[in-house]
């Protein structure tokens, strides 16, 4: 497969000015805020009180709703308001540095926030859904072997603001902007497996997540979020009780000595304390199943024997695995499960009775696949002569 050829998005200068000059300002950012804070905030600027909850409602669905950026397009408020949000606020969005778009459909989006740090986040287009895959921090903390993200120094969190950004900004891509309840959503699902460790940025996922979730706004359903963890046990249950979100954990072996290579938080928290959080987590049920990602490695994790151990070690929890051939980047030490053992593997897995999709790559013509974000950026930066600057 070849790629449609890298590419900024057009931005006429006419859209952009307005947000550009508030961020040099340095204007608060009403994306971000949850609707308390957002109605203390305008209050702060000058909102009569028994006003704010009437005009929070108002800009919210401006935003999040319609899309809009510039306050003198939220037309059913008077022109004084607008000019007085324009003084004292900013809706912002990452900046879209490039945006590639596979031969598959899928779209990986460069962007950069706060401090010149860049991310990225892929939306993969299906016949019965829509998936934005979003990160969570910039660079990552893990060094999972097998992830090239992992290889990628941890910079930052990413704000609340920056987490829903990167919904905002697909969907300004796909125009998919103020629509009904009955139409087809274009992003229909969201799933926290970019750059990153959720939980170990809870605080700001659980705002955007809760942002996203609002029925007035980008109103994705709880059970379209999928939060994935490579397993930090003491934030586990704060997902299901803070979020209230589906859990996916980045499993992908049986043994604490292969995990430990795989995946180095292990050490912290071994196989029996990853499952033990799992078979408590708040409303587990046959409904909202417990995902395990196994990225199928050849000769590491992949024989009959690695398939019993799996069934047996998540043996009562509700669940469904996901078998992910291994996506390869340069310089990776490890190489695709070969068809033929994969299919081996699944079998097992299914007559143990639990669901066992292999996932089909998506994206590898532009280095989108799962455990491939990095490159671009690293490539890109590196073209420009320089890292980018870390934020203070």
């Amino acid at each position: 497969m070849s790629a449609v050829p890298l590419k900024a998005v057009p931005i006429t200068p006419e859209v952009v000015a307005l947000p550009r000059r508030a961020a040099e300002e340095g204007l608060p950012d009403l994306v971000g805020l949850d609707r308390e804070a957002m109605r203390l905030a305008l209050i702060e600027a000058g909102t009569p009180e028994k006003m704010a909850r009437m005009r929070t409602g108002q800009v919210w669905q401006w935003i999040y709703h319609r899309g809009v950026r510039d306050f003198e397009a939220m037309t059913n408020l008077a022109k004084d308001y607008r000019a007085l949000l324009a003084r004292n606020f900013r809706v912002s969005r990452p900046e879209i540095v490039t945006r590639q778009i596979s031969a598959d459909g899928t779209r990986k989006y460069l962007l950069r926030v706060a401090g010149g740090s860049e991310i990225e986040a892929v939306y993969i287009p299906e016949t019965d859904r829509g998936t934005l895959c979003v990160s969570s921090q910039v660079g990552c903390t893990l060094t999972c072997s097998f992830c090239h993200t992992g290889t990628q120094r941890l910079v930052r969190n990413l704000t609340a603001a920056e987490i829903v950004g990167q919904i905002l900004v697909a969907r300004d891509d796909l125009e998919e902007w103020g629509k009904g309840p009955l139409d087809r959503r274009l992003i229909s699902n969201i799933v926290l497996m970019g750059m990153g460790e959720p939980l170990y940025n809870f605080e700001n996922v659980r705002d955007a997540m809760r942002i996203a979730m609002d029925n007035e706004g980008l109103s994705l359903s709880r059970r379209r979020i999928t939060l994935s963890t490579s397993g930090v046990v003491p934030e586990i249950a704060r997902v299901g009780e803070e979020i209230n979100c589906l859990l996916a954990i980045s499993f992908h072996a049986t043994t604490d000595e292969v995990r430990d290579k795989l995946v180095p938080i292990n050490r912290k928290w071994n196989i029996a304390e990853l499952l033990d959080a799992c078979r408590a987590y708040p409303r587990l049920s046959n409904a909202e199943r417990i995902t395990f990602e196994y990225v199928m490695l050849k000769g590491v994790n992949d024989s009959d024997a690695d398939a019993r151990r799996l069934v047996k070690l998540i043996s009562g929890i509700p669940a469904k695995i996901n078998l992910i051939p291994f996506n390869p980047w340069p310089g990776s030490p490890y190489e695709r499960s070969d068809p033929d053992r994969i299919e081996a593997f699944a079998r097992i897995v299914n007559r143990a009775g639990y669901a066992s999709p292999v996932r089909t790559p998506r994206g590898e013509d532009i280095m989108a696949a799962c455990g491939q974000l990095k490159s671009a950026s690293e490539r890109a930066r590196r073209a420009r002569g320089g890292e980018a600057a870390a934020p203070a």
